[in-house]
């Protein structure tokens, strides 16, 4: 395809089950581009199971990146999500650093928590690691437990004014990205949004979206290979997102009866949705 772009995904990859690299290798690949992998962690299976193991590839993340730089590979976009540890950290923003170029995109998930608190083997300092991190993105996508935590504002909160919002995106521009975006929040009234700051125009903006009682792991990942994908293919941001939530809103409707929602979403059944 004329428009193919080389996109590296950091993150974790399960042995079982749609989240992480696994949810978000087929959706980028669907979309034409040359999709490659860096895992942060090798993980058994989804945390909400209750066991699973967790392998650390901190080791063959820095041999594999000194292999690469040695052969001379390049990529136009970066997407990050689960980082392990501190040194995963210091690694990655050399390396990306190293990569930089015109029209370069580097799209960052601060992977920590949900429901207004930090997951299973999440600390406080996952939260500081991902403070220091998070200023090597061009646009980040938390969500809004996320948000709170790397601001420290509002923390638990679930019902936010749009001045508060406001401040909460103030407060993860500070930190250094570009853009941000705060999804699954919710307004005072009770509406579900996504908020965002375009840093291409300096503005702030709102998604509304309907929501969808059924819990599915992974869907934030899909939500972030949804917006890498319309940002490569020109769309504002706000457009970007507003494109990510209808599909990913079509996708939940679609999967929201299945018994086993602890795999994620079946990505594979319903690639030929996110052309549509």
């Amino acid at each position: 395809m004329e428009h193919t772009k080389n996109i590296l995904i950091i993150g974790d990859m399960p042995g079982y089950g749609k989240m992480g690299l696994a949810g978000m290798l087929p959706i980028l690949s669907n979309m034409g581009h040359s999709v490659y992998n860096l895992p942060t962690a090798l993980v058994s299976n989804n945390f909400d199971y209750g066991k699973f193991s967790v392998l650390d590839t901190t080791a063959y993340m820095e041999e594999t990146i000194r292999v690469w730089q040695t052969l001379g590979f390049q990529f136009d976009c970066i997407t990050t999500g689960f980082l392990a540890s501190a040194a995963q950290v210091d690694l990655l923003r050399a390396f990306i650093d190293s990569q930089r170029k015109a029209d370069f995109l580097v799209v960052t998930d601060p992977i920590m928590g949900d429901g207004g608190k930090l997951y299973n083997g999440s600390t406080p300092q996952t939260v500081d690691n991902m403070r220091r991190f998070v200023g090597a993105a061009d646009v980040i996508v938390p969500n809004l437990t996320e948000a709170e935590f790397l601001t420290g504002l509002y923390e638990g909160e679930e019902l936010l004014t749009g001045a508060q919002a406001r401040r909460i995106l103030d407060g993860l521009r500070a930190l250094g990205p570009r853009s941000a975006v705060i999804t699954s929040g919710r307004e005072e009234g009770g509406r579900h949004v996504v908020w965002g700051f375009d840093g291409g125009t300096g503005e702030y903006f709102t998604v509304p979206y309907r929501f969808i009682k059924a819990h599915f792991p992974g869907t934030g990942d899909i939500f972030t290979s949804l917006l890498t994908g319309q940002l490569l293919g020109g769309r504002s941001l706000p457009q970007a997102v507003q494109k990510a939530v209808d599909l990913l809103e079509r996708l939940i409707f679609l999967e929201q009866d299945v018994a086993e929602r602890n795999n994620g979403i079946r990505i594979e059944k319903y690639l030929s949705v996110l052309t549509e």
